[in-house]
């Protein structure tokens, strides 16, 4: 090679990788590699194929041959009989025909070739750091001839130049899926699903946001393990992108998923797909043994007529999703004007008791469950109250809102035990007689998956025996779920000695068939029915009916909210033993509770050997 040939190559080198530096796209990158080539070698004509990871060949740039040729040659498999530049990529080795119209290597190319005067053809394969055939470079000559010495340099520098174009490009897409898709599931990420709302947004036209969580992820990555979880997320984001052509699912992070849906201007039309998302998510993930049925809560909102900028369309659809979780889970919600102002008064309860719990502002009442034709004292019921800044003490009612955050609900049962397990060892300590105390417990508590430790380590601390403790759950704690986690975890309860009351039963939730398997040992007959006894003769036959099943499976039942000496009489007659209300007692302190035990706890050889053995 001459010294000026060697500066033609020079610049030609400086030329690309100055636009390769400059962050031009693989495809200009390549077309200015093979001009550049053309130009020093006249008589050929240049060409470069990218080959994917499944061995299909692509065409990158070929500016001196019609596109008709680039698309016969697109998605075409590498071979051993795949032309010059096929083979050269199947046997990662330089491969010469000096001849295309008898060379055998050209028998299924040749009739692309010979019409556009093309008679010979160099392709040299373009490996990656790993050795593995990546593009192909390759010249062709319009007569039977191989190269010279100048065209053997000019390939030599473009295949080198070319491995480092597509290296560059690949680290490009990979720090681009870096930063805009999520690694887990593929789908388009936050920072990405951000971009893409924006842009639906300026497009002004109608589209539909919709906001999904998994139900009960964290219980699943405590208990099965987070193989298990991310195998659920993933098969979860593929079952949402797939199910409806008009959506683009991305995934925020954790559990939480959005989706945009385009063309999409009603509430049935987001309703529409709304479903579609649920149903599509069901059907049983199995990995070895463990087997888990998916479902999502969704809460959607529509551009436009809930909100007009990324950041009110997002809220309100959160705000919807909040809402189902709490009312609707595993079910949809259309975001209303009403759940703004809502959800902005549970966030401001929220922090309200979050202050309370960090002051120590969480104090538990008791109110005294009796003995109907006694009214001894038997037990009590632990009730949350919130000492306010200025001494007034507020009732569970004024911030039974912030109880739907989990974290809230878990924190408080965390308080409201250790209290309780004090104030218990203080009775047992002044040698009072009663059987045991109830504790209330919500759907947050179960979620995280520690409830039986934190009673077990809690009341151990305090040196209380767990026959003392009473756990009341809700029907809708007991129900609300699309999983057996409450009454898996229950029954693990009462195998430990706890007691486990059904509360407020007959609220709609639960039907007397449901008594069949749920693990309790107390019904709690709901106050809407005391309330109407006497008064309803329908309430005192679904009453009695209560009282008459119960007996048969051997429970006991408590009758809440009793307020007058007739209700008592009516719940007696009907064979109801035990009850709790203003009748008897309102909730009180520690201190008032101690005094009315002293004076009327039940007193009995078996609640005395109890207290010996405490």
């Amino acid at each position: 090679m001459v010294p000026g040939d060697t500066g033609l190559l020079l610049r030609l080198q400086t030329e690309v990788l100055e636009a390769v530096a400059c962050g031009e796209p693989l495809v200009a990158v390549a077309d200015l590699l093979c001009r550049r080539a053309e130009a020093l070698a006249p008589e050929a004509v240049c060409t470069i194929l990218s080959v994917d990871a499944e061995g299909l060949l692509h065409p990158l740039a070929a500016p001196s041959l019609p596109l008709a040729y680039s698309s016969a040659i697109d998605n075409q498999p590498i071979g051993p009989r795949g032309g010059s530049c096929g083979t050269a990529a199947f046997r990662n080795e330089p491969v010469i025909v000096t001849d295309i119209g008898s060379d055998p290597l050209w028998q299924d190319y040749r009739a692309l070739a010979e019409p556009l005067g093309l008679r010979a053809c160099w392709s040299s394969p373009i490996c990656d750091r790993d050795g593995r055939v990546v593009a192909t470079f390759a010249f062709y000559y319009r007569t039977c001839r191989g190269p010279d010495a100048m065209e053997s340099s000019i390939v030599q520098t473009c295949v080198h130049l070319c491995a480092i174009a597509i290296a560059h490009e690949r680290t490009r897409q990979h720090n681009h899926r870096l930063a805009y898709f999520d690694v887990l599931t593929g789908l388009p990420n936050r920072g990405h699903f951000n971009e893409l709302l924006d842009r639906f947004i300026s497009m002004d036209e109608p589209f539909g946001l919709l906001l999904a969580d998994i139900d009960h992820l964290k219980l699943i990555n405590d208990t099965v393990g987070h193989t298990f979880g991310d195998m659920l997320i993933r098969t979860v984001a593929a079952r949402i992108a797939e199910c409806h052509p008009s959506l683009t699912a991305c995934r925020l992070g954790g559990d939480e998923f959005a989706v945009l849906v385009a063309d999409c201007g009603s509430d049935d039309d987001l309703e529409d797909v709304a479903t579609r998302m649920l149903m599509a998510v069901r059907g049983l993930i199995r990995v070895g043994d463990q087997t888990v049925d998916p479902h999502i809560t969704v809460g959607g909102a529509l551009f436009g007529p809930d909100g007009i900028d990324g950041a009110a369309l997002s809220q309100n659809a959160d705000f919807a999703l909040y809402h189902a979780k709490e009312t609707r889970r595993g079910g949809y919600v259309r975001f209303v004007p009403g759940l703004r102002t809502s959800m902005l008064e549970r966030a401001n309860m929220v922090r309200a008791v979050d202050q309370a719990m960090t002051e120590k502002r969480i104090v538990a009442h008791y109110q005294p469950i009796v003995r109907l034709d006694t009214a001894e004292i038997v037990g009590l019921e632990a009730l949350a109250r919130m000492r306010m800044p200025d001494g007034r003490i507020a009732a569970a009612g004024e911030f039974h809102a912030a109880m739907a955050d989990p974290r809230i609900a878990w924190q408080l049962t965390g308080q409201m035990l250790t209290q309780i397990a004090g104030d218990i060892r203080h009775w047992l300590d002044l040698g009072i007689d009663f059987q045991h105390v109830g504790v209330n417990v919500t759907t947050g508590d179960f979620q995280r998956g520690d409830l039986e430790a934190r009673i077990v380590e809690t009341f151990e601390r305090a040196g209380v025996p767990l026959r003392h403790i009473l756990l009341e759950v809700n029907e809708a704690v007991y129900v609300g779920g699309n999983d057996q986690m409450v009454p898996h975890a229950v029954s693990a309860l009462r195998q430990r000695g706890l007691l486990v009351a059904l509360d407020d039963f007959g609220t709609g939730f639960a039907s007397l068939t449901h008594l069949l398997s749920f693990p309790v040992d107390i019904i709690k007959i709901d106050r809407s029915f005391t309330a109407r006894l006497g008064s309803d003769g329908a309430s005192d036959v679904v009453v009695g009916s209560i009282i008459d099943i119960a007996r048969k499976l051997d429970m006991k039942l408590v009758a809440e909210c009793i307020e007058t000496p007739e209700q008592a009489q009516i719940l007696s007659e009907l064979g109801c033993v035990m009850g709790q209300g203003y009748l008897y007692a309102r909730p009180g302190s520690a201190g008032d509770t101690t005094r009315l035990l002293s004076l009327f706890a039940q007193k009995s050889n078996a609640s005395a050997a109890a207290r010996r053995t405490a």
